[in-house]
Formats: C-alpha cells, sequence, structure tokens
C-alpha cells in the first residue's frame, strides 16, 4: 500500500507537472482594431485569430479588441512598440516615422491585380514597412486593403482621365501632402475641410467634390448628397497587420511561420473581398441614381503617371529622397 502510495503521489504531481508545463506554453494575445464591430475587417480579424488557434493546436489564442477599444491608433502604435498590445490592425501613426506615409503615396497601382502583386508580404513595399517597423519594435506582418479610391462629386467633372485639364470642380482633400500634391497632380484645386464638415460642405456648395474615400465609404457616407463617382483608383484604404516585437519573439519559429502563412492569406482575401464590395457598392450607387464611371488599367495610366510625376517633391517633404527613389524604381513603371 505504501508501495502504490508513492507511486499515485508520482503520478499526480507529473501531471501537475504537464498540466504547468502546458499552461507556460500557452499564448494569449491581444489584438487591437478601429473598425466598428460588425465591419468586415473586424470580421477577417476573428477569422485571423481562429486560424491562428488552430494551426497552433491552441498555444497561441487571440481576443480581438475592435472599435478603437484600446484606444486610438496613435495610442495603440504606441503600446505596440512598448509592448503593452501584442496586435493590431490599426492605421500607421505616421509621427513616430513620416515616412510611413508612403503607403498612402498616390499612383502606387491602379487596379486589384496590382495590389495582389504589391501588398503580397515579401514584396518590394511589405519588405518596406518591415524595415521601418523594425527599429520601433513593431513586425510588420501583412495589410488589410479595404478599398481603391476614387472621386465624389455633386458636379460631372472635366476630362477626368486628363490631368492636364482642369477639372471644374474645387475638391476637398485630406490635410497630407500625399493627397493635396496628387490631386493637384490630377487636375484639381483643393481645400481642406474636416472629416467631419465633408457632407455638409457638399450640401452646401463649399466644396464640389471629395477626394479620398473608398467606393463604400462614399455610398455610406455621401450617397444621399453626390451625383456622380469616378473609379479613378489613384489611392487606396489602407490598415497595417501588425505585432509588437516583444510579442513576436514569446512566439517559436514553428508557431512565427504559422502567423506568417496567416497573414498572407488575410492579405490576399482582403483584396480580394475589397473588389467584390467595389462592385457592390458601386451597383448600390446606380441603383439610387448615382452616375458611376469606371475604368481599365490602361486607361488610368495618365492619372498614375501624373502622380508619379510628384514622388520627388514627396522625398523632399518627409518621405526622403531615398525612399521615394525606391518607390519610383520598384512601382513607378
Amino acid at each position: 500500500m505504501k508501495k502504490f502510495a508513492i507511486l499515485m503521489t508520482a503520478v499526480i504531481v507529473s501531471a501537475m507537472m504537464a498540466t504547468a508545463a502546458m499552461a507556460a506554453e500557452q499564448i494569449t494575445l491581444r489584438f487591437a482594431g478601429q473598425q466598428p464591430t460588425e465591419h468586415l475587417c473586424t470580421k477577417m480579424m476573428r477569422d485571423f485569430a481562429k486560424e491562428i488557434e488552430q494551426k497552433t493546436k491552441g498555444r497561441v489564442k487571440i481576443t480581438v479588441f475592435p472599435a478603437n477599444q484600446l484606444g486610438s491608433y496613435e495610442l495603440v502604435m504606441e503600446e505596440l512598440i512598448r509592448g503593452t498590445v501584442d496586435m493590431s490592425v490599426t492605421s500607421f501613426a505616421s509621427g513616430f516615422d513620416p515616412r510611413f506615409d508612403v503607403i498612402y503615396t498616390n499612383g502606387i497601382v491602379s487596379s486589384y491585380a496590382e495590389a495582389k502583386k504589391v501588398f503580397t508580404p515579401g514584396a518590394w513595399l511589405p519588405n518596406k514597412l518591415v524595415e521601418l517597423g523594425k527599429p520601433l519594435g513593431v513586425n510588420v506582418l501583412g495589410s488589410y486593403v479595404e478599398g481603391m479610391i476614387g472621386i465624389a462629386s455633386t458636379k460631372p467633372l472635366k476630362e477626368p482621365l486628363n490631368p492636364k485639364v482642369d477639372k471644374g470642380v474645387l475638391v476637398r482633400v485630406a490635410n497630407m501632402d500625399v493627397y493635396n500634391l496628387g490631386a493637384k497632380a490630377m487636375g484639381f484645386r483643393t481645400i481642406t475641410i474636416p472629416w467631419a464638415d465633408i457632407y455638409q460642405s457638399l450640401q452646401t456648395g463649399v466644396c464640389d467634390a471629395v477626394d479620398g474615400m473608398s467606393t463604400a465609404a462614399a455610398y455610406t457616407t455621401l450617397g444621399d448628397v453626390m451625383k456622380y463617382w469616378y473609379a479613378t483608383n489613384y489611392s487606396f484604404e489602407y490598415l497595417p497587420l501588425m505585432v509588437s516585437e516583444k510579442a513576436w519573439k514569446k512566439l517559436s519559429p514553428e508557431d512565427q511561420k504559422i502567423f506568417r502563412e496567416a497573414a498572407k492569406n488575410f492579405t490576399l482575401k482582403s483584396i480580394s473581398t475589397a473588389e467584390s464590395e467595389d462592385t457592390k457598392y458601386m451597383k448600390l450607387m446606380e441603383k439610387k441614381g448615382i452616375k458611376v464611371h469606371k475604368y481599365s488599367a490602361k486607361e488610368l495610366k495618365p492619372i498614375k503617371d501624373a502622380c508619379v510625376g510628384i514622388w520627388d517633391e514627396l522625398g523632399k517633404r518627409g518621405l526622403t529622397p531615398e525612399l521615394m527613389k525606391g518607390l519610383r524604381e520598384n512601382l513607378g513603371k
């Protein structure tokens, strides 16, 4: 009986040690998002979390916090750097490095076919974003491309594909050089208006058009006031998928590989979904009586060339000549 008791004690201790080891191996990560709870991006974040948990066999669990629950994108990026937030799909806070604004440069892609080549992890631009994030302790694993950007207008544009012709409208742009210079290069006169005032500004004629909105955003935000949509695809709505370096180091090489594969899937799925969403919302626009203008990548080439033409100037305004030279050599053709 004494020997049996000793044996049972050993078994129990061994089981407890195994359980403790398993608990120690399990990692739980906090995943911050800025889109609403029901947004497609949030759904994809949850799908990403499920994929990771399944493929790591429960070693890594991810809890999703959408709708800025963990703070604004600036705060989240600061916490990523510190390692107090583990992951995010939130905007770059370019206050930490102005070169992150390269992602908003007009003229990078003109179609979703191009986007798949440009944003797949391992391509030049994703590698450059990894390079920029590394000194901060942030690992840029992938991308969420929400949709191509066009022009919403209350008036018809004059020769929308000819950058040498004044478009005949005053267009609202974000207070960023990449958008302001890009719009001017395409033939627009520009005005900066706060995001919250865009609808009223279009309604009252303070501006005639809006630059910098995806198809879905234009329809859901301005559908009752806009009369024309020009799918000029000169830029895109973009969010990076980032992991804190401190969280990354907790993962085994095997699990890091799983994360990279999942990030690639996340990126490509976002691009395919964005293309479907663009088609869906352009049909809704037409149903609402909004005149929709769609173009091929070949037709959009003059606009792309005009945007590429201001890249050197952007290099003098925070994006650095070296960065813009690399962008031109790799994506400017």
